[in-house]
């Protein structure tokens, strides 16, 4: 038998095609490979259940917030990425020991959490007004000097404008009833100008609520109150990823790093913040079209403070991004939102297809909502997409009360998420038909008002047309 010859080229052939793989540029990734990545790493659940039990809630300009934040950047910088801090000053409040007592017909001391934005009053009592929902004609009464009303739980307007309608009515405070039941509390802001608020207003358990309209109000009904929180300016901060593409035209997505600190914030908004947090980690090498950026927001509880600010004056006023996703509270996504963006809907319904048995089963929505951090960016003619995907009712019946802890998600709930918004994303980050420019106001303003957004908006500061 002969010996084989061998080519003496085919040794240095062999080792300059392993050279020329090595540093050739990466594959694309694809949406469907995003999505499997991002279910099969445990690193973001964790990351939330650290965030969750070792600094608790994270009410901006809080020492909570501003230590959690670091962590943030920390695990963000390990993973050789290089987040930005936006500084940016917004009206903080800092929560206190606020008392509200039943002095009749019963002496009971309730549980009660003030709207953020009261400031120190007190001690005061009065008589008790019933006012319903809250709406205009309910205010067409009797309504005694110094008088106290209760309404909700399904208020018409923002706790803010019923507060508005008691002071001019000569009212003390007001109690809002809360919209579900078992002790449940709901913490939330009492207006988005972040100015102190004309009167204290406090969110009160369904039960205690309900106690009050059980009995003849103006009869025998008298409560006293005395508040102690206060408002203080401060300076807080959004935290920003850049992931280059071939592109700079960008592809946003962000979510609300703070919460209300009387609990954990894991369902509002910690979910949102692992779900960045997995982009961040699947997208940091990846091959992209479009550029894309990752923000942290902070201060969206209170009145939307980072990502006004940021679409206002930081740098996305500078570079406004081709499309907005927004990720507040987002569960396993059921549906997506073109949110009233009409050229959207067909790459959507293409991307939601072409997930085969793993398409969204309610597919493309097309209607408008705001009151998160979503909104500055629409009313600046900015695209945006947000997500249908509620989460189970026995969990976040408790988001803004103390039992929105880490224990309410899964990990499949989390990763599982993730996973979705991950491959829409890369989907948009890659299409070749995504929209571009911004909208001409005149559109914006016509879409908003198709959606009946024009009043809330106007209310809270936020219309600008």
């Amino acid at each position: 038998m002969k010996p084989i010859k061998k080519n003496p080229l085919s040794g240095l052939l062999g080792v300059l095609l392993t050279l020329a793989v090595l540093i050739s540029p990466a594959a694309a990734l694809t949406p469907a490979e995003a999505e499997a990545r991002v279910k099969a790493d445990d690193a973001t659940v964790k990351f939330l259940e650290h965030l969750c039990d070792d600094h608790g809630g994270r009410l901006s300009g809080s020492a909570a917030n501003v230590a959690a934040m670091a962590d943030l950047e920390a695990e963000l910088r390990a993973l050789g990425l290089e987040p930005t801090r936006e500084t940016f000053p917004m009206p903080g409040w800092v929560r206190q020991e606020d008392t509200l007592t039943m002095l009749a017909p019963v002496h009971r001391e309730m549980r009660a959490l003030g709207l953020s934005y009261l400031d120190p009053t007190g001690p005061l009592s009065g008589p008790v007004v019933d006012l319903g929902a809250g709406a205009p004609e309910d205010f067409e009464q009797e309504i005694p000097a110094g008088a106290i009303g209760l309404f909700g739980p399904s208020s018409r307007g923002r706790a803010g404008d019923v507060g508005q309608r008691a002071f001019e009515h000569g009212m003390a405070g007001l109690m809002f009833i809360n919209r579900v039941d078992g002790g449940q509390l709901l913490a939330r802001t009492g207006g988005f100008h972040g100015e102190p608020l004309p009167l204290p207003i406090f969110s009160i358990t369904q039960e205690e609520g309900f106690l009050d309209t059980s009995v003849d109000c103006a009869a025998s009904g008298r409560w006293g109150y005395q508040t102690r929180s206060f408002n203080q300016p401060v300076q807080v901060d959004n935290l920003r990823v850049r992931i280059p593409g071939k592109s700079d035209e960008t592809v946003l997505v962000g979510g609300h790093f703070d919460s209300w600190e009387n609990g954990q914030g894991a369902i509002d908004n910690g979910l949102g913040v692992a779900q960045l947090l997995a982009l961040a980690r699947v997208l940091r090498d990846a091959d992209l079209d479009r550029t894309v950026e990752l923000v942290w927001y902070n201060g969206e509880e209170q009145g939307l403070w980072g990502s006004r600010y940021a679409v206002d004056e930081g740098a996305d006023a500078k570079r406004p991004p081709a499309v907005m996703v927004n990720l507040d509270m987002v569960g396993v996504p059921i549906g997506v939102n073109a949110m009233g963006h009409d050229d959207l809907v067909t790459l959507l319904d293409w991307w939601n297809e072409s997930r085969g048995e793993g398409r969204l089963e309610q597919g493309v929505t097309n209607q408008p909502w705001m009151a998160s951090d979503h909104t500055p960016y629409q009313v600046n003619g900015v695209r945006v997409i947000t997500f249908y995907a509620p989460i189970r009712q026995e969990s976040v019946r408790y988001y803004h009360d103390f039992a929105d802890t880490f224990d309410k998600l899964t990990p499949e709930l989390i990763k599982d998420s993730a996973g979705v918004v991950a491959s829409l994303v890369v989907e948009l980050a890659n299409a070749p038909d995504l929209p571009s420019g911004l909208v001409p106001p005149d559109q914006v303003e016509q879409l908003l008002k198709a959606a009946k957004l024009e009043e809330r908006l106007k209310g809270s500061g936020l219309w600008k047309f």
